[in-house]
């Protein structure tokens, strides 16, 4: 099996240099694989980082750049296209999430038992610090998903999403900013895919340290549900 992780980068000079780092010392045994960063038009000294590490593992590390921020939706989808892999990962590049719990975000994949897994924030017992805004916030899209999709969910809204590549057949992705995470929750339950979560652990960030979504980006992921729940 071969593993596609896709990093979308926009703005993260301070951590996409140590993200990488931690991203390639993972252990995976015998899966195969490569490391996509998709920079959404960073301004920043990111892409000179990304650079840095392509240079140091070029068999590892491919880099696409776009030359204006467009949303993680966008650098996501870019990834995709370019990305090999029988199983995609997506990875932020933030720290608020830890690629030593690679090996259980793919473990059901691997067991056969789901084509689908996400990690999810509110499955572990230790989940202190995460903001009131951000659980109730989460809580009702999440909330919505399951009812619009007859899911059962506790985090739609993760960041570490992992699913077969032909999970994806026939679909077609259109969002370019946060409303990537509705956009293909939707279209996976919609398909009939089992999703299956498993507890991750979770170092979530402030504002004012470079968190970008926000109470707009919620209104977004509604509408998304919506147009992916009742469209043909």
């Amino acid at each position: 099996m071969k593993l596609s992780i896709i990093i979308p980068v926009y703005n993260e000079e301070s951590t996409i240099g140590e993200l990488i780092d931690r991203v390639v010392a993972v252990k995976l045994d015998a899966v195969e694989r490569e490391i996509i960063v998709a920079n959404d038009g960073s301004t920043d000294a990111s892409a000179l980082i990304i650079e840095e590490h392509r240079q140091s593992q070029p068999e590892l590390l491919q880099v696409y750049s776009m030359p204006i921020n467009l949303g993680k939706g966008a650098a996501i989808r870019l990834g995709l296209y370019h990305a090999a892999g029988d199983v995609i990962l997506i990875q932020d590049a933030d720290l608020e999430l830890d690629p030593n719990e690679y090996g259980r975000l793919l473990q059901p994949i691997l067991d056969g038992k789901t084509d689908v897994v996400y990690g999810s924030r509110f499955l572990n017992a230790r989940r202190r610090g995460i903001p009131l805004r951000t659980r109730l916030a989460n809580g009702f899209l999440t909330a919505l998903t399951n009812l619009l999709f007859g899911v059962r969910l506790t985090d739609m809204e993760t960041a570490y999403k992992v699913f077969r590549r032909d999970a994806l057949k026939g679909v077609r992705l259109r969002c370019v900013h946060f409303d990537f995470e509705p956009e293909i929750t939707g279209h996976l339950a919609k398909a009939g895919h089992r999703i299956v979560e498993v507890p991750i652990s979770y170092n979530p960030r402030r504002a004012d340290e470079g968190k970008k979504i926000s109470w707009v980006d919620g209104i977004e992921a509604i509408y998304t549900l919506l147009r992916v729940r009742f469209s043909k």
